[in-house]
């Protein structure tokens, strides 16, 4: 409990200090007119505005990337190793963190690259890039499990053929179809664990961390599965999508109204200058974080749900209440974390909250049981 307790304070602090960089970077570039300079060598570079746009883009991430690798360094790797969390060696992990940097960086280029093609081409920039934004996100759910999480994990079917019937059977239950269940190496990173229900239609798929499956009961990870059904079952992607669309249509609407003001204050050529790209990461940065508490809220509101949903499914309150037991020591989780910190951080509800609830639920159902038990009793006196 104290290591889980210091671990948390040091991740909030380096949190905090990547938080501001994050905001500083962007910050000094505009504040000194740096946008301006980046923009004027890429001009000499090149003519094609589309290249321009890519080199300004690439030069702020990598100035980024350098400013915050050391801190990252340090919270993704050095911290969780100390505290026994980790065990992947330091290239793996590299090897890991370059991956997700590439992807990410193709994505967010490709986002940029439309931005400001579509400030070209029409006033309504902001409403036409959010759909294809929003787009972009189905699609990325639908090919995750074939083209991503491979990158990162060797997949193999679920060898257990009595537990592989059983989580189908589960599922089925539940009105999700999944086509097999496949067990994801994580022992040889870390010892934490968790499952997974990711992809659409037939592309959708039941993955396992070995750690889960070494660590937990089939009752356990039955209750853990059954929570991530929830949220096929509720339509928790639909309903994502549509806050997610909502907020995109909002950060892009608020971004544009920013880029014409950008074109006041720093002496801009015009709202598609890519001498604006400081500018415009500075507000999606800072529209980012004041959203946080509302996408955190209303992820915590749906996880919820599927922790119903899953107490409901398995009626076995009691092997939910030990499957979140064995994640928070496996994972080593903050049971009790300050209320504003939950609200701005916390996509989960506390886990002492989680187990309250399911323990109230196990409680419920025992004195039901007992009145039910004691009615018949009563009844068979009589008779």
């Amino acid at each position: 409990m104290a290591d889980a307790a210091r671990y948390h304070r040091l991740q909030l602090l380096l949190t905090l200090l990547g938080v501001g960089l994050s905001i500083a970077y962007p910050l000094a570039l505009v504040l000194t007119g740096g946008g301006h300079g980046l923009a004027g060598w890429a001009a000499r570079v090149s003519s094609a505005r589309w290249v321009q746009v890519a080199l300004v883009a690439l030069a702020l991430g990598a100035g980024h990337a350098a400013l915050t690798l050391p801190l990252k360094m340090i919270r993704g790797f050095w911290l969780p190793r100390r505290f026994g969390l980790l065990h992947q060696p330091m290239p793996s992990w590299l090897g890991d963190q370059l991956k997700a940097a590439v992807i990410v960086g193709v994505l967010t280029l490709a986002a940029i690259e439309i931005v400001y093609a579509l400030l070209v081409l029409t006033p309504l920039w902001w409403l036409v890039a959010a759909a294809v934004f929003i787009a972009a996100e189905i699609a990325m759910t639908a090919v995750l499990p074939i083209w991503i999480v491979p990158l990162f994990y060797r997949l193999t079917p679920l060898a257990d053929r009595g537990l592989r019937d059983r989580l189908l059977a589960l599922a089925r239950r539940a009105g999700v179809a999944a086509v097999g269940v496949f067990v994801a190496d994580q022992s040889r990173k870390s010892r934490t664990a968790n499952a997974a229900v990711v992809g659409l239609g037939r592309t959708r798929r039941i993955i396992l961390f070995d750690t889960l499956l070494s660590e937990f009961s089939p009752d356990e990870i039955e209750a853990v599965l059954a929570h991530e059904l929830g949220h096929h079952a509720h339509g928790d992607m639909r309903r994502g999508l549509l806050v997610n669309g909502t907020l995109t249509l909002v950060t892009t609407g608020l971004a544009a109204l920013c880029l014409e003001l950008g074109v006041t204050l720093l002496g801009l050529a015009g709202p598609g200058d890519p001498a604006g790209l400081p500018w415009l990461a500075l507000v999606t940065l800072a529209l980012g974080l004041g959203q946080l508490p509302l996408t955190n809220g209303f992820s915590r509101w749906i996880e919820r749900q599927a922790d119903d949903f899953a107490l409901a499914t398995t009626d076995n309150a009691a092997a939910f209440v030990g499957a979140m037991e064995r994640l928070a020591a496996l994972n080593l989780a903050e049971r009790r974390p300050s209320r504003l910190k939950e609200i701005f951080l916390y996509s989960h509800p506390a886990l002492d909250r989680r187990i309250a609830r399911a323990e109230g639920a196990r409680r419920g159902a025992s004195s039901g049981w007992d009145a039910g038990r004691g009615a018949t009793a009563d009844r068979g006196g009589v008779a």
